[in-house]
């Protein structure tokens, strides 16, 4: 591997390789991270640890630590949507799309006419016989009469993989430490809804745990709630695909993976229950979708998005994406294409309070 931006200790390597995921959730969960870190050979207490990932998230090269919630799991629906933007008036339309509410993330991104790329995300639908998915319409009719642009609503159809890892030379290369099995024995409800100390639960966890020995311990105190229920309660939440994983979530542009591809291809549908798990199995691949097509302006059914640290090493990646596809189906030069994001419009995340709240009973 490559080295990367930022001035990482070997500590902050095995840190950021190790535990991105399977993060411990007991009352102090750092001792035991430390002793599988110990066992790995990097010297380590649980207080040492604790406080190198507390430096890391205030130095930025973490986003956070603690949960990572699962918004579709929580309530609402969200959607990734396209638009043209006339290059006269790209900031006009930015600007316009940006004060929604509704849109969490927008990027400027290289495509010939759909070069504004953003997220809508909705809470349920306060009309019964809705749901978050018209919402979601309604939002983006807003937006038409907003900019005068139509929009290309483009919601995920099929989820072959979410789980976006970014690994740095150093200890634990593999980042395969998984000490998610420690903790209570949980199982899952059969409930839709969240109830009231749930929601309030996500509300407290969604922008990270405390950065402390006993985080759980924190987050109960903060609700005044019990210890016990809040680590069951987020174990649950792990088996129920309410929290996809708790662990460090490091800056990805802080470690050096400035570039962001997102190839997309226009794949028979006769090979893409074969091509979608293959492709999700290649490590660098964070995201891996079915989505629509619209006839004559996109036809592209798959996306799988691509990190890399320089152009080379993305061209290099996209094309074993490609290599892999064409074992499944003969790809031609009109089939794919790869949009790079070239600006950051908007990024202010989901807004998952207001998606538990409509989903709570």
């Amino acid at each position: 591997m490559q080295e990367v931006d930022a001035d990482l200790t070997a500590l902050d390597r095995a840190i950021i390789n190790a535990f991105q995921g399977g993060f411990p959730v007991t009352e102090r969960p750092f001792d035991a991270a430390a002793a599988a870190l110990r066992e790995r050979g990097v010297d380590v207490t649980g207080p040492e640890l604790c406080e190198r990932v507390r430096e890391l998230d205030e130095e930025g090269i973490l986003s956070r630590f603690g949960a990572l919630v699962n918004a579709e799991e929580i309530g609402g629906a969200a959607s990734l949507v396209a638009i043209h933007a006339p290059e006269d008036r790209y900031e006009e339309i930015a600007e316009a799309v940006n004060e929604f509410t509704a849109v969490a993330h927008n990027y400027e991104r290289e495509h010939p006419h759909l070069n504004m790329w953003f997220v809508v995300s909705v809470a349920d639908h306060p009309d019964p016989d809705k749901d978050g998915n018209d919402r979601v319409e309604e939002v983006l009719d807003e937006i038409e009469a907003a900019t005068g642009q139509e929009t290309y609503n483009l919601p995920k159809l099929r989820e072959f993989h979410v789980g976006a890892k970014f690994l740095v030379d150093g200890p634990v290369p593999e980042g395969d430490v998984d000490l998610s099995e420690l903790g209570p024995d949980v199982e899952p409800s059969d409930r839709g809804t969240l109830t009231p100390d749930e929601r309030d639960l996500v509300v407290e966890i969604q922008g990270g745990l405390p950065v402390t020995e006993t985080p759980y311990t924190d987050v109960a105190a903060a609700l005044d709630a019990d210890v016990e229920w809040v680590i069951e309660t987020i174990k649950r939440f792990e088996r129920e695909g309410k929290v996809r994983r708790v662990g460090v979530i490091p800056n990805h542009y802080a470690l050096g993976y400035t570039e962001n591809g997102m190839t997309v291809w226009n794949v028979p549908e006769d090979v893409l229950d074969e091509v979608g798990p293959a492709v999700a199995e290649l490590d660098f691949v964070t995201h891996c979708y079915e989505r629509p097509r619209h006839a004559g302006v996109w036809e592209y059914n798959f996306f799988a998005m691509t990190h890399g640290r320089t152009e080379a090493e993305s061209e290099r990646r996209i094309a074993e994406v490609r290599e892999l596809m064409d074992e499944h189906w003969d790809v031609g030069a009109d089939d794919w294409d790869t949009l790079f994001s070239t600006r950051i419009l908007k990024k202010t995340g989901i807004r998952i309070a207001d998606r538990a709240d409509s989903n709570t009973a």
